[in-house]
């Protein structure tokens, strides 16, 4: 079978304007163009539409990550195609792939075999430039503290802490710590400094939140970009910067319109990591989608107990958003491999690996049902190396928490291949009524948020923190950022903090190493263990794989 980019680059895609106006009767004229297969939609568009019903939500989630792969993007690309194949009119909606990935260890994020975004090659590197929007807000924030400290410091900022650091939308561990401000006078006051990736900068955050032009601009007001040296908070709005930085974002705001293989919508727009950020596309986009269509397919990033948590208590508690269900992706490669196979033996049958390894979804399947309130469909990436006993012994280990299991075929086959699993998800949704709700209140305590997420969806027998971290927790409280919701930063790979615990572990603990106010998203950061929000390269990372023909044509990136 050809290689993901190779059949991306063979696709028959039409001119975004004709998708645009076909599948969800939109006018070109509101749309902005970038070049034939790429739009953004207008802002003043998606005010028109406030009086339209919404069709109904799916969120796609899946199990603990693991190197075997799980395919959560090719799944929703797949679901969005298959039910445009059934007679419904459906769009799906996506985040824009992070560069650091791209050169790193994952590679793109477009999806794979024959369900995938397109262009392939354009959505995985610079896209409509939303990115590069972000880190310049970013990094123009950054610049606007070190130049009022150098020009006398008229707010007070202590600048042992400065809480605002840059960003670059790339995995360079090297940035991670750094000093600014050397070399003389001139170049300003040296200090402790650092990058995160553009990924995990509050600006992304705020982007994905943002409802509006005017919700941008005071959601970048009230950041916190350091404190005085009797711990007052200085925010971004102090500085004057807010507008500056609302202007290098006004048109990376609107969303993004590209297409499937099968030519149908796909909303690609906003990127934030869901195991340092709260790893979903932004409202904008998903609202945007339901006024124009009658389903749409969400993904939230990584696990159920990542992403769709913060789907759930984050974007949904800030938005209104309501899913009707929730699709959990899995492989019996995977499950295999949470149940202790070797890397290298997962395309042998195991049928006590995978007995084992089910109890990852089970819990991820418990916390959706009984924690969201999600009715769910489990649907099974079918690989070739799958056999029958290990699909049967699936379905027997899963009989009893009533959610069904689809296998599908979408990798190979595209929309088709996941036919059954549209069935099913629209009949659940017709037969079963969500009885959606959150993890925590609004105005349960801060510490106690953190306690609800751990032990209740991590199966964490209790919560840790010294006594400095439980102090600045203590005083946000006070300060009055208790009704936040929360947004645990930790592995993806695991339910404790500990990548190589596999499976699903319980009675561990959950340790805090460091929280981060992020008052413009209206959220609080929870770091848990050795979580980085800058991530390193691999020994050999993807970038040493992509390239250039002599025809110009990339090659290497998937």
């Amino acid at each position: 079978m050809p290689s993901d980019i190779e059949i991306a680059q063979h696709a028959k895609m039409r001119r975004i304007t004709d998708v645009a106006l076909d599948k969800l009767g939109v006018a070109d004229e509101y749309l902005d163009p970038y070049g034939h297969y790429m739009a953004k939609i207008s802002l003043d568009y998606i005010d028109s539409l406030a009086d339209r019903p919404d069709g109904k939500l799916i969120l796609v989630t899946a199990i603990s990550p693991t190197p075997a792969g799980e395919g959560k993007t090719t799944t929703t690309v797949g679901l969005g195609d298959a039910l445009n194949r059934i007679g419904k009119k459906a769009s799906i909606c996506l985040r824009e792939p992070s560069l650091g990935p791209v050169f790193g260890m994952k590679g793109g994020a477009a999806g794979g075999g024959y369900s995938q975004v397109v262009p392939m090659e354009d959505i995985n590197l610079h896209f409509t430039g939303d990115f590069s929007a972000i880190a310049l807000a970013n990094n123009l924030l950054a610049a606007l503290i070190d130049n009022h400290i150098h020009h006398g410091n008229e707010l007070g900022f202590d600048l042992r802490r400065i809480a605002w650091k840059r960003v670059v939308d790339m995995n360079d561990r090297a940035l991670r710590q750094i000093v600014v401000g050397l070399g003389g006078v001139a170049n300003g006051f040296p200090r402790e400094d650092g990058f995160d990736i553009v990924v995990a900068s509050e600006v992304m955050a705020i982007f994905c939140l943002a409802t509006s032009i005017s919700d941008l601009k005071n959601r970048l007001a009230k950041i916190v970009v350091g404190y005085t040296r009797d711990q007052k908070p200085i925010h971004a709005g102090d500085l004057n910067g807010h507008g500056a930085m609302a202007v290098l974002l006004k048109n990376a705001l609107k969303p993004n319109l590209v297409q499937t293989l099968e030519n149908n919508p796909a909303f690609i727009h906003g990127g934030p990591f869901a195991n340092i950020a709260h790893g979903c596309n932004s409202v904008l986009a998903t609202k945007t989608a339901l006024k124009l269509s009658d389903y749409v397919v969400t993904e939230a990033g990584f696990g159920a107990d990542l992403g769709a948590e913060k789907f759930v208590d984050i974007k949904c508690r800030k938005s209104g958003l309501r899913p009707q269900a929730a699709v959990i992706v899995a492989t019996i490669r995977a499950l295999k491999y949470h149940g202790g196979a070797d890397l290298k033996e997962l395309n042998t049958e195991n049928l006590d690996a995978l007995s084992k390894g089910v109890a990852n979804l089970e819990r991820h399947v418990n916390n959706i049902r009984n924690h969201y309130g999600l009715p769910c469909v489990v649907a099974i990436n079918h690989f070739t190396f799958d056999t029958i006993a290990e699909l049967d012994l699936l379905q027997k280990k899963m009989a009893h928490h009533e959610a069904p299991i689809v296998v599908c075929r979408h990798w190979a086959e595209g929309g088709k291949g996941a036919e059954e699993l549209a069935h099913t998800v629209v009949d659940i949704i017709d037969k079963t009524p969500s009885d959606f709700r959150f993890v925590y209140e609004d105005d349960a305590p801060l510490w106690d948020k953190v306690t609800a997420i751990a032990t209740k969806l991590y199966g964490a027998s209790e919560v840790t923190a010294d006594s400095k971290i439980r102090g600045q927790i203590k005083k946000l409280q006070e300060s009055g950022y208790g009704h936040y919701p929360i947004c645990v930063a930790k592995t993806q790979y695991s339910f404790s903090t500990d990548p190589k615990l596999r499976g699903a572990p319980s009675h561990h603990e959950i340790n805090i190493r460091e929280v981060r106010l992020a008052a413009g998203a209206e959220f609080i950061v929870v770091i848990c263990g050795d979580m980085m929000t800058m991530p390193g390269l691999p020994k050999v990372p993807s970038a040493n794989a992509i390239d250039l023909d002599e025809n110009g044509k990339i090659v290497g990136l998937f």
